[in-house]
């Protein structure tokens, strides 16, 4: 990293700005006057260090910080903010072990500080030091609530699972229920294996409040984690008795209708997932892929194809399009897929495989403005990819721009590694853009490399 870039003399200019108290309170809203007296070697020197870890010379920041800690006259404020820089730059150095002691230090001098505490917690989890985290978080709790939901997860990192479940359902109680803490409690079922007794727990919950959708949810994943897809399907049926607005349940519901070749049923369900802002963006294409591979082994559901697509036509996601235009490829339906593609490209523009398959049907059919116009989109993203320059100089050559092919194809050679098929490609397209431009020296020459190349 280059540590002397206009950016990083900038942020020291920036920090000049603000007075010095204003650093020394970073570590809390005392008034600058509880600050003590601050003296000239010590003001120099703490700036001297800032200046220096915003250039990322933690060393020379040490050394300045050290100077002041000297010339903090055992100040409490001054030497605590001295001690939380030491610490920070320590950690920049992945000195953590030293880096822990001084956190410790502004810990024992100023008390349960909130930065410092969470800077020390990112500190445990960076060791994984997860056992030395969990008193930690409990006293980061007193100060900010959210941090529970660390605590149940650290407790799932040290396998103390009966209180992982016990914070778990205290938080869904108060907080309502999320995605984050189904995800823990399904993983901490799987590693405790404790099937039975997860389902027992679930059934009871479900007893006392038949309402609560996550709870069926959750039940109808263990059972499909054991294979008892009856019972499942059973409970996700009640789940849609006792909720029937429930969204959630259809992406359990559309694959037991396929099973049992409940066609109408599935087709129903799937597009409730589709249209539902519940069901996440990973879950819907999915369902979407499942939906094709059926829709393929019995082409009379197209024309259901064609509405969900509908449903899914606002995504701002280029996965959607892209399946669908694989599956159209595969129909041979190429102009169909074409449509798709430049549809996904268009929100998808950091889609490789997607920019790919668009340049080579947009070449196929013909449409080399399109193309050229793509294909530098492209470059400007994936520079050293060969074959969007490849791409270019064909739409190029197509249109007669014989001077834009060969900029194009003879960047691109640069990028060719271990590609004989590429590159004799190369060959041949120079020689058609130099013959074109009417350039038979250059030409033979391209011909003979490219005859070179042996398949």
């Amino acid at each position: 990293m280059n540590k002397l870039k206009n950016t990083s003399v900038l942020i020291f200019f920036g920090l000049l700005l603000f007075s010095f108290q204003t650093f020394a309170q970073e570590l809390g809203d005392a008034p600058t006057d509880d600050l003590g007296d601050v003296s000239d070697s010590f003001q120099e020197n703490f700036f001297e260090a800032l200046k220096q870890r915003a250039i990322e010379n933690y060393e020379l920041a040490l050394d300045a910080l050290h100077k002041a800690e000297k010339a903090a006259k055992e100040d409490p404020a001054n030497v605590a903010a001295v001690n939380f820089q030491i610490a920070k730059n320590l950690v920049s150095m992945k000195r953590l072990e030293d880096a822990e002691t001084y956190f410790e230090l502004v810990l024992k001098s100023q008390g349960d500080r909130l930065d410092v505490m969470e800077a020390l917690y990112d500190l445990y989890y960076q060791q994984k030091n997860y056992q030395k985290a969990i008193p930690l978080v409990k006293r980061l709790i007193k100060k900010d609530g959210d941090y529970k939901e660390d605590l149940a997860n650290l407790y799932h990192k040290t396998k103390q699972y009966d209180d992982a479940f016990m914070l778990l359902d205290e938080l869904d109680e108060s907080w309502g229920e999320t995605t984050y803490r189904n995800v823990l409690r399904r993983q901490i079922y799987k590693i405790t294996g404790n099937s039975e007794g997860a389902i027992s727990n679930l059934e009871e919950k479900i007893e006392k409040n038949p309402k609560n959708e996550q709870d069926y949810l959750n039940l109808i994943f263990l059972y499909s984690e054991q294979g008892a897809v009856e019972k499942a399907f059973t409970t996700a049926k009640e789940l849609l008795k006792s909720n029937p607005k429930s969204e959630l349940v259809h992406f359990a519901l559309y694959k037991f209708y396929l099973d049992e070749g409940n066609t109408k049923e599935a087709i129903a369900s799937m597009n409730t997932v589709f249209a539902s802002s519940k069901v996440s963006k990973e879950n819907q294409y999915k369902v979407l892929g499942d939906f094709l591979q059926f829709v393929n082994a019995n082409p009379s559901f197209e024309q259901d194809l064609e509405k969900t697509i509908a449903l899914l036509s606002d995504s701002d996601n280029g996965q959607v399009y892209e399946k669908v235009g694989d599956y159209y490829v595969s129909k041979e339906r190429k102009a169909d897929a074409l449509k798709f593609y430049e549809k996904g490209i268009k929100n998808d523009p950091d889609n490789f495989s997607l920019l790919k398959n668009t340049l080579l049907l947009q070449i196929d059919f013909q449409k080399y403005t399109e193309a050229i116009s793509l294909s530098k989109e492209g470059i400007e993203i994936f520079p050293s990819q060969p074959l969007l320059y490849l791409a270019n100089g064909v739409a190029n050559i197509a249109l007669q721009n014989s001077n834009d092919a060969i900029d194009s194809l003879e960047t691109g050679l640069d990028y060719i590694l271990e590609n004989p098929i590429m590159e004799k490609d190369y060959y041949e397209q120079l020689q058609i853009a130099y013959t074109q431009k009417g350039d038979t020296k250059n030409a033979a020459k391209y011909a003979k490399r490219a005859a070179t190349i042996q398949l």
